[in-house]
């Protein structure tokens, strides 16, 4: 065999192998990605329902009962929307 054709074949099989490992770190790094979205989706949804609650408990002076409702309605809502998530993820 000529040099020629193994230093070609050896470059087409590197540039095939950097690909690979190219696609196979993308798809890891949006993996990451989604597992942060719904972690702070569901962080979210829990601060936003509390905040509500604390701010309606201190205008009707009703402390701590909407604090503890709200608080339990954004667990809800993250918890939906975790799955919603996960779900859109599977398809």
């Amino acid at each position: 065999m000529p040099k020629d054709t193994i230093k070609t074949r050896l470059e087409i099989a590197k540039k095939k192998y950097d690909k690979k490992n190219l696609e196979k770190n993308s798809q890891s790094s949006s993996k990451l990605g989604l597992a942060f979205k719904m972690s702070t989706e569901l962080v979210a949804a829990v601060l936003v329902g509390t905040i509500i609650g604390f701010i309606l408990d201190n205008w009707f002076g009703t402390k701590p009962w909407l604090i503890l409702i709200f608080f339990f309605v954004g667990v809800v809502a993250g918890i939906v929307n975790v799955i919603k998530t996960a779900k859109n993820m599977q398809k």
